[in-house]
């Protein structure tokens, strides 16, 4: 059986969880796909992804139990995927992943077969994303902009979407992505 996991990344501010909620609603009714819900140690309220929030204790409990079939720290907060996307693959479900690029070579090494999908936009777009969303000071942004810029210059593999218009351009990108790559019909790249 083919395994297919796509593991979406992208800088903070790329509209990353907007696609994957455009993406989730388009294809709720296809059963031969299925988004990941992250565990995280933010409240609910937070805003941003519909996630699982944990409390520090809980999170390390489950990470103890070997709960997640991923986890990652990264700004402060602690992240995991939890293992019952292992029964979903298994099935033959394609599994949706919002994941982490400073983990995605510790994500390859576990599930070979996944296809890394980077959300990407132009630095002034996301300087003005993130501007508009006031979560963080001035400081704090430019360097989430240098960091972006930085890692636009490392080869990337896998497939590229670039965010720099409405989110329908860019989320029926990922929507075909996924229903192609669930139907077999788009090789890992």
């Amino acid at each position: 059986m083919v395994v297919r996991l796509i593991y979406v990344v992208g800088a903070s501010g790329s509209g990353k969880d907007t696609l994957m909620g455009h993406a989730r609603q388009r294809l709720a009714g296809d059963s031969r796909v299925c988004f990941a819900h992250r565990y995280i140690t933010r409240p609910a309220t937070a805003g941003g992804e519909n996630h699982v929030a944990l409390s520090t204790d809980e999170f390390i409990a489950r990470q103890n139990g070997k709960l997640f079939a991923m986890h990652w720290s990264s700004h402060g907060m602690q992240y995991g995927i939890g293992i019952e996307i292992n029964q979903w693959l298994a099935k033959g479900i394609t599994v949706v992943i919002n994941g982490s690029r400073q983990y995605l070579n510790e994500a390859r090494q576990r599930y070979p077969e996944l296809l890394p999908v980077t959300i990407d936009v132009d630095t002034d777009v996301l300087r003005d994303r993130l501007l508009a969303r006031g979560r963080e000071d001035a400081e704090s942004i430019e360097q989430r902009l240098r960091r972006h810029e930085m890692l636009q210059l490392q080869p990337q593999s896998g497939v590229l979407i670039q965010n720099n218009g409405p989110i329908e351009v860019a989320g029926e990108e990922l929507v075909r992505l996924i229903a192609e790559y669930s139907q077999g019909t788009l090789a890992c790249v």
